[in-house]
Parts: structure tokens; sequence; C-alpha cells
């Protein structure tokens, strides 16, 4: 399995942007995916997870402002991020895993290389 993220950018603090992830190698829709970030000097966090059967989780940090959907004839995972905050200024990684369910890095055995967000106040 390979993960590609895009989407990532410099805005002002209340823009929105959209994060995009394109898996292949694998049967996408049979995978739940996961959108991880890491803020400069911090551990990587949970940001938001999407299994196969549409059951979604957001971190307390994102919930309201942040949307994760997945488009599996594309086999494509998206991140619109509104209402943003320099708080969420970080790398964000997109991941994938087999287990219906994932909060935790490890839960993740695919990864993707990462897109930076960076958001002026």
């Amino acid at each position: 399995v390979q993960l590609q993220a895009s989407g990532g950018g410099s805005v002002q603090a209340g823009a929105s942007l959209r994060l995009s992830c394109t898996f292949s190698g694998g049967t996408f829709s049979t995978y739940t995916m996961g959108w991880f970030r890491q803020a400069p000097g911090k551990e990587r966090e949970f940001a938001a997870r999407l299994n196969w059967v549409g059951g979604i989780y957001y971190a307390d940090s994102v919930q309201g402002r942040f949307t994760i959907s997945r488009d599996n004839a594309k086999s494509t995972m998206f991140l619109q991020m509104n209402s943003l905050k320099p708080e969420d200024t970080a790398v964000y990684y997109c991941a994938a895993t087999p287990l219906r369910t994932g909060v935790r890095d490890l839960d993740y055995p695919y990864w993707g290389q990462g897109t930076q967000v960076t958001v002026s106040s």
C-alpha cells in the first residue's frame, strides 16, 4: 500500500484548506483511513478517521471544524479543514489500516509522506 498526501499550504487564521490522500496498492474500500498531524516539537497526534463502513471519529481539537471523507471510486480520502487556527499548524499525515478503528500511530501500518499546513494569525 502506498499513500500520497497533498493539499497543504500557508493560510491565515479562519481560512480553509482541503487535504487529499491518494491510495494505491490495495483495495481502498476495505481500509480504515486516518489523518494524523505533528506540530513542531510535539508528538504526532490523531486527528480523524473514517472506516470502510462509514464510521467517523474526530479528535476533540478538530471536532466541528474538520470533515473527513472518502471517494472509494477514486481511492482518495479528504480532510476539509475550516476555521483554521494557528494551533492547527503541523505536518499532516494520512494513514491506512485494515482494522475497523484506530486512533494510535501503531494501529496504522501504512503512512503517506506528510503535507505541511501553516496557519498564521
